[in-house]
């Protein structure tokens, strides 16, 4: 396939706001893709590159040769490029690939330099997340849309799914493949999510709401919410794997995770919880000092704090995969499995809102972030955002892009300062809503400073643009309609918390979600 006919659809589903039409561009595309290009393709289309690192950064490709006047690179082609770059290492590997590049770059046509500058760099603004692939995936295949979703959560990634739907011969055929994925110990699957609710009252109502004749409905379950960091944890024999919410593997670095879990009575299991180190007087350290740990291979913080891992999830145990077992099953495997160990998150039963409520007041008094209110009765809809779980936390957050930052002044001249919040449009980039200066340290301030210079794309003597990939959460105590931001709303009295490393600018809040808040 040329790579001009997936730049052309990427340009039409950018140039659209309706998931339908962009949904439907996709699947042409996809259905039109060889057999053997159809993996590539659904990853470009996803705004990625097949290599996870290819030596190229914004610097790479902020300056290209003039751009071809005829279309003949083909998606074969430009992968083997990016291969061959990603695999040079060694003296002289820059000046080569620098090479490479520029040969590629060269052989392209305009648009087609952008769409690639953007693969590079991360910036292929389409409106075409994962969400909507899949759908575009099960639509070119013939097939349910939950069938492809169930299989990209068990694989952990959208394209091995999209090769296996759609080289099928027939719809029925591209069913049975997808359902040949299965749970498989030692492959991260894609994590469950929760939503957001201002109080315990509205999750309890989300999650176990009442009949028509108000009657309560099914007890939900409150878990304590740790200020950690994700993890699943998979054990086979005495191989175990340590995983990120963004499947990352970071085995090697966390080695007293790996004690903790070849000390439990299983033989197999995959296990979903959260990591962080807790401190003296047992309340847990600040989420960036337990960041700082699992970017390390030390064990052991300054202060002698140690990583720990606390689960609230079972999602395979022995040979038995629990996916599909309500929420309650698996806790009672996941007890049964914990006992005595201490690595159990807190919950308790919650048949109304007052118990919840104590809850949340005891894991914010403990120094944690909150609750999750969940369903007892659900499975594990991996990958999901939906109703079975809601979190709760005491105070308004959002977590939102950094667009811009501003050149501080006074005390704080040479550093940049006043960040510009971007809430993520689900038709592709981002939406301004407001600015803050609030809630820095010295120390974030050097920090931010040295991280937007890296990813500096503009620099008028004011104002840097930046590639808006640094995700930050914000506290605040209101939103309210404005005309001054172009998504009609601002943030009252914006903070930064804490910048959120472990999150993709894809999973940023929404504008629509943070238009929900306007009261």
């Amino acid at each position: 396939m040329l790579l001009a006919e997936l730049v052309t659809t990427s340009l039409a589903v950018a140039a659209t706001r309706s998931r339908l039409t962009k949904r439907a561009l996709i699947a042409d595309l996809l259905r039109r893709a060889p057999d053997d290009e159809v993996g590539v393709v659904a990853r470009y289309l996803a705004g990625e590159l097949t290599q996870r690192r290819t030596g190229l950064g914004w610097r790479s490709v902020a300056r290209l040769p003039a751009p071809a006047s005829t279309e003949t690179l083909t998606v074969p082609a430009v992968d083997a490029a990016f291969e061959q770059m990603a695999g040079l290492s060694g003296p002289g590997s820059a000046g080569e690939r620098a090479v490479l590049a520029a040969a590629l770059f060269g052989a392209a046509t305009e648009p087609e330099q952008r769409f690639l500058r953007g693969l590079v760099t991360g910036e292929v603004r389409q409106g075409a997340l994962d969400a909507l692939l899949l759908d575009a995936v099960a639509e070119a295949a013939g097939v349910p849309a939950d069938d492809v979703r169930r299989a990209a959560m068990l694989a952990g990634a959208t394209p091995p799914v999209a090769v296996a739907a759609l080289t099928a011969a027939d719809p029925a055929q591209a069913a049975a493949n997808l359902a040949g994925f299965r749970l498989t110990v030692g492959r991260p699957v894609r994590p469950m999510l929760a939503q957001s609710a201002p109080d315990v009252g509205a999750a309890l109502a989300t999650v176990a709401p009442t009949d028509a004749d108000g009657a309560p409905g099914a007890v939900a379950v409150v878990d304590t919410k740790l200020d950690g960091i994700r993890i699943q944890v998979h054990r086979d024999g005495a191989d175990v794997r340590v995983f990120t919410r963004s499947l990352d593997d970071i085995t090697s670095r966390v080695p007293e995770i790996v004690a903790v879990a070849r000390g439990l009575p299983a033989r197999t299991f995959v296990l979903d919880g959260e990591a962080l180190v807790i401190g003296d007087g047992g309340r847990p350290v600040p989420f960036q000092d337990t960041s700082a740990r699992t970017s390390t291979r030390d064990a052991d913080l300054a202060d002698g704090g140690r990583l720990r891992p606390f689960f609230f999830d079972c999602l395979h145990l022995d040979g038995q995969d629990l996916l599909d077992e309500p929420l309650q099953h698996r806790i009672a495997e996941l007890d049964r499995l914990l006992a005595g160990t201490g690595t159990a998150v807190a919950r308790v039963l919650a048949p109304d809102t007052a118990t919840a409520g104590a809850q949340l007041a005891a894991a914010v008094a403990a120094g944690h972030e909150g609750v999750v209110v969940k369903a007892l009765d659900a499975p594990y809809a991996a990958g999901r955002r939906g109703a079975a779980w809601v979190k709760v936390k005491p105070r308004h957050t959002l977590d939102l892009v950094v667009l811009a930052v501003e050149r501080g002044s006074g005390r704080r001249a040479g550093l940049l300062s006043n960040i510009h919040l971007g809430a993520r449009d689900p038709a592709g980039g981002f939406v301004m809503l407001g600015k803050t200066f609030k809630g820095m340290t010295d120390e974030l301030l050097a920090w931010q400073t040295q991280r937007f210079r890296e990813l500096e794309v503009q620099d008028d003597g004011w104002v840097v643009t930046v590639r808006p990939e640094q995700v930050v959460e914000i506290a605040f105590d209101g939103v309210q309609r404005s005309t001054r931001y172009p998504g009609g709303v601002a943030l009252r009295f914006a903070r930064v918390l804490r910048y959120r490393d472990d999150k993709p600018a894809a999973e940023a809040d929404t504008i629509d979600a943070v238009r929900a808040l306007v009261h």
